[in-house]
């Protein structure tokens, strides 16, 4: 980071959805530094069609127990479940990685405490679910972007486990942002920074501040040769927004 771009910051751009009224985080920081701050979602999912989903050559009647790790993944799979004319088994089990999802399982089946399983919120205490139930055969519904751990955890415990694609990232239509100028653009995921260049494949950064949270976020930002201006988390800073306070409140004296 160059001193000659620490310059005062007067906008904004978070790549995400408008935070639900009481929940945007960055309320606060905005008011007190009078700052303009916009949301929008560079990416967005969308699920695939039962065509793709037999290209996988998947039945979902073959399992015995499902793994969820996002309302994404149980929207799409129960949706698709209905288009393709399937009824899952009572005594289908389901394994959910956090309570959240556990809860929301529940819009499209009748829980019983024999089929539903839920994990306190760790990767560690979610992979422990699974040691008493290596007879079951597993599917898990995900995106086309996730974490290695849960197939990679099943593969080298010699599981049957079988991962199905039901939906996918995509980037989002920012042809109304081409002339708009944010001081600061806040990304997320590398699907952000592919977004980006989707839309304006001949994109020049500039003056502009890049704040990138995660490592594989900002290592998307290097391999386009971007300026990483903002980095989070770092050491005393835990957060997007903390990440962000700091810097305002350095450049903006």
């Amino acid at each position: 980071m160059t001193n000659e771009r620490e310059k005062p910051v007067k906008s904004i751009l978070i790549t995400q959805p408008q935070p639900e009224p009481g929940r945007n985080v960055y309320e606060d920081f905005v008011s007190r530094n009078r700052l303009k701050m916009d949301f929008r979602g560079f990416i967005h999912v969308e699920p695939l069609t039962a065509k793709e989903i037999r290209k996988q050559k998947i039945n979902f009647l073959d399992y015995t127990a499902v793994i969820f790790n996002s309302r994404n993944a149980i929207d799409y799979f129960f949706q698709m479940a209905e288009e393709m004319k399937v009824e899952m088994p009572t005594d289908t089990k389901y394994f959910s990685t956090n309570e959240s999802v556990a809860n929301y399982i529940q819009k499209y089946i009748v829980p019983r405490k024999r089929k539903m399983f839920t994990s306190k919120g760790t990767e560690k205490d979610f992979l422990t679910l699974f040691k008493n139930h290596k007879k079951e055969k597993f599917l898990f519904p995900c995106s086309d972007i996730r974490k290695p751990s849960i197939p990679d955890h099943f593969n080298k415990n010699g599981f049957d486990f079988t991962e199905c694609t039901i939906y996918r990232t995509v980037s989002s239509d920012l042809s109304d942002l081409e002339n708009v100028f944010y001081d600061i653009i806040v990304f997320f995921s590398p699907a952000d920074i592919k977004s980006l260049y989707d839309n304006f494949p001949g994109y020049k950064q500039k003056e502009t501040r890049f704040a990138g949270f995660g490592s594989s976020t900002q290592k998307a930002i290097a391999e386009n040769n971007l300026i990483l201006d903002i980095p989070a988390p770092a050491e005393g800073i835990p957060s997007m927004l903390a990440a962000l306070e700091d810097y305002v409140g350095r450049v903006n004296k």
